[in-house]
């Protein structure tokens, strides 16, 4: 979902000026004497507000990776595919709810929204919060509490389309790059802090997991409140939007971005499970280095990308992860946690530096062969992309999590899974190549 900035302002002010509420009925970070006046000042406060938020949206999101695998140790009688079934789902929710959560930015305006949707974050949290004290719960229960996690997987969706509007053009893939790695972060974070929090004293309180966010997410929701603006002049572009939904290369993209970004969600949810399972003498704490690593390479791949090309970069971190599936097999097969650990770090490098390059190629695709009179058209359709290939890359965070499930019922071992994950990364390397970067391609020449 795409939206646009209009104004219908009389006389234009060169400063940004505020009306009650906090809205701002003109916005032009193009003007560089509104943008040095005070509208970057403006920006950038918004930009680590919002950082802030989608930062917790993406640590209750994987809030149920952790808690998942000390479910049983607590008294809860669960099978595997069960398991999986409960870090899937929030994934599965939170991927549904990105193209909504999108509309609501112009609706209710971005720093209302952001307020909005960081409350909604209390559900989740307490929701978890009380049913992991249930032994007895119903697994209908559980899947519904996890299911509500899926609201922190939406917040990404609005917050990249809010921040989108307070850039001007030479500063807002470095804005948004910020903001995605912001968010990305939580997820290694709160595989790292949470593990921790509940065990401290005697025994392991899983109710904190929850309870630890309630306070956050209040002050998450009070430093939007204070602190970010909402932008008037904001309008749904439905137009963008549809147009972006009938070009080929949209629905290319989202293909290739379930497997780069829904890569890093899937194995993120399911690594601290597969750990526990597979190696129940390691630490499921050392599971955060993963989604630390994804996280951390997503800008980097962004950076080589602008230098090699985004395809380019794009085929390599397929052939990246899928040397790292094969190198888990071999891990699984030989029983060796330092092999299998040290693949998985390789897939989520390859996840992270495929996360930066696809969306570096999105723009480079629909700019290809337009003139300059069509450029403004293709960026709103480029921008549709964005939110039509987030929201489905989102979904491979439910796929790999529920492959290792069927894997598991079906042949008793994760590794079919893994040479499914294998053969969808060489398609995507493959797609990748011959529509990108084949010689004689349509866009071979532009260097996307």
């Amino acid at each position: 979902m795409t939206t646009e900035l209009t104004t219908t302002d009389a006389v234009t002010p060169t400063r940004p000026v505020h009306r009650p509420g906090r809205w701002f009925d003109h916005w032009d970070p193009e003007d560089p004497t509104f943008w040095h006046g005070g509208g970057r000042a403006i920006a950038r406060r918004n930009l680590t507000v919002s950082i802030g938020a989608e930062f917790l949206g993406f640590c209750v999101w994987a809030l149920w990776s952790v808690v998942v695998p000390l479910l049983p140790a607590a008294g809860f009688d669960l099978t595997l595919d069960q398991q999986f079934w409960l870090i899937a789902l929030p994934s599965l929710v939170g991927a549904t709810v990105r193209i909504p959560y999108t509309f609501a930015v112009p609706l209710f305006g971005g720093r209302n929204w952001t307020v909005v949707s960081a409350l909604l974050l209390l559900i989740p949290s307490t929701a978890l919060a009380w049913v992991v004290t249930q032994p007895s719960a119903s697994f209908g229960l559980l899947l519904t509490c996890a299911a509500l996690a899926g609201f922190g997987g939406g917040n990404f969706a609005s917050s990249m389309t809010n921040i989108s509007f307070f850039f001007p053009e030479a500063e807002k893939g470095k804005a948004l790059g910020l903001n995605a790695a912001g968010g990305n972060l939580g997820t290694g974070v709160v595989q790292l802090v949470v593990p921790a929090v509940i065990a401290v004293g005697a025994g392991t309180h899983l109710e904190r997991a929850g309870l630890m966010f309630i306070p956050l997410v209040l002050l998450a929701a009070l430093a939007a409140w204070r602190g970010m603006d909402n932008l008037s002049g904001v309008r749904s572009d439905y137009g963008s939007f549809a147009r972006a939904a009938r070009n080929r290369h949209t629905w290319v993209i989202s293909f290739l971005y379930i497997g780069t970004f829904g890569s890093f969600i899937g194995y993120s949810g399911a690594f601290p499970t597969l750990l526990k399972t597979q190696f129940p003498q390691a630490p499921t704490t050392l599971a955060f280095l993963g989604a630390l690593v994804g996280a951390l390479s997503r800008p980097v791949g962004g950076l080589v990308a602008d230098h090699l090309g985004g395809a380019r970069v794009a085929i390599g971190s397929f052939a990246v992860l899928a040397a790292g599936a094969v190198g888990a097999i071999d891990g699984l097969r030989t029983h060796t946690f330092a092999v299998f650990f040290c693949s998985f770090l390789v897939l989520f490098l390859g996840a992270g530096i495929g996360n930066g390059a696809t969306y570096r190629m999105i723009p480079a695709v629909f700019r290809a062969g337009t003139s300059p009179e069509q450029l403004p058209v293709a960026r709103k359709t480029a921008a549709g992309c964005i939110g039509i290939a987030g929201a489905v890359g989102a979904y491979g965070g439910f796929l790999i999590p529920r492959g290792f499930a069927a894997a598991k019922a079906s042949h008793g071992s994760l590794i079919p899974a893994l040479w499914v994950f294998v053969a969808a990364y060489v398609l995507m390397a493959a797609t990748t190549y011959a529509v990108y970067a084949r010689k004689g391609s349509p866009l071979a020449a532009e260097s996307i």
